[in-house]
């Protein structure tokens, strides 16, 4: 079973005003612990993937699990140096999106790559909500858990709006931050104009909202173990080169049932039934996050979340952030241009 194109609304004036209302209601305001799984809480559900598991030897970091948001939350945390890189992914990834920038950035700074609860090695469990901001509070749980600090935030995907609601509340904790096709929702006065534009042009979102309508999303989401590959797709890769065995194995592995999928429908539920609320920023999170330095890395080819749309957001959060376009590369763009990520980020942070 293949996740394919959503078909066409009726008409332009009856999609953009489903999309206006669910946009709108989807994105309102609103000491390193053992490496061993199982030494604390063995009454949580267990990770779907194993800790060891290393996936032919393309996932080499030792896993680590901290239980401060009330489940067993993966987490790698490798490299020493002067800096501390807090890596958050998106839908329907883990931090093996990141792999080649940890092996490089862990050289020569700290790399902590968290896996949001549902997805890659962090357990899924069953009596729990998987909106925003349930993933904003499980990652502050975390970070203040292992006293991340001066840390810069490299996001991706809905790794974006988490990573944004963590600096919005802690802005202390943030030294620099780095989107890399990841939206940065700050209160931005056009934000939900655009976050409609851009839906009205993705396939993704599109069928998200035909699949919600029509009672599919939640079985089809389900068979991610069947599917990954055509929903990785219609998300957004170009470098079909990239796509092996152990590749689809790595994004597959969390997801053998329909329950274990739990974190990837979550993200699309929410956002077609407006479940989603955004970090709002008070004046003071406002002026000391606009401060920060901030880089933008965007594929070009991103058809799931538009640059046109996307980067004028960045901009008015950061008027004095850099802005690197990647030709070629599409929403996966760590996968896409997986040298032109990593150097970017290392001439970034110095």
């Amino acid at each position: 079973m293949s996740l394919s194109k959503p078909s066409a609304y009726k008409s332009q004036v009856t999609r953009r005003t489903m999309l206006q209302l669910t946009v709108a209601g989807a994105f309102s305001a609103s000491l390193r612990p053992s490496p061993s799984f199982g030494e604390t809480n063995m009454t949580q559900p267990i990770p779907a993937v194993p800790a060891d598991t290393t996936f032919d030897g393309t996932w080499p970091f030792p896993a680590r699990y901290n239980y401060a948001p009330g489940y067993a939350a993966h987490y790698v945390d490798v490299g020493e140096g002067p800096e501390t890189l807090l890596l958050l992914h998106g839908e329907p990834t883990w931090s093996y999106l990141f792999r080649h920038q940890i092996a490089t950035w862990s050289r020569h700074h700290r790399v902590v790559a968290i896996d949001h609860m549902g997805l890659g090695k962090s357990a899924t469990p069953s009596d729990r909500t998987y909106w925003l901001q349930d993933h904003i509070d499980n990652l502050e749980a975390v970070a203040l858990a292992l006293d991340l600090r001066d840390v810069t935030l490299v996001m991706h995907d809905f790794g974006g709006p988490v990573g944004m609601g963590f600096a919005i509340r802690h802005p202390d904790r943030v030294k620099r931050i780095v989107s890399v096709n990841g939206p940065t929702p700050f209160g931005q006065a056009d934000l939900i104009d655009r976050l409609v534009a851009n839906a009205g042009e993705a396939a993704w979102f599109q069928w998200i909202l035909k699949a919600q309508d029509d009672g599919t999303l939640e079985p089809l989401l389900g068979q991610l173990d069947y599917t990954i590959l055509s929903t990785l797709k219609l998300n957004g890769f170009e470098d079909v080169s990239i796509v092996t065995d152990t590749w689809l194995n790595a994004y597959r592995a969390p997801f053998p049932t329909p329950a274990e999928a739990a974190g990837a429908i979550g993200w699309a539920k929410g956002f077609a039934t407006g479940a989603h609320k955004f970090e709002e920023p008070d004046a003071a999170a406002r002026k000391a996050i606009s401060a920060k330095p901030a880089l933008a890395i965007w594929g070009e080819e991103d058809r799931t979340l538009h640059a046109k749309h996307f980067l004028p957001l960045f901009e008015a959060v950061f008027p004095n952030g850099k802005i690197q376009r990647l030709p070629g590369a599409g929403h996966y763009s760590p996968e896409d241009a997986p040298r032109e990520v990593t150097d970017q980020v290392l001439s970034f942070i110095g």
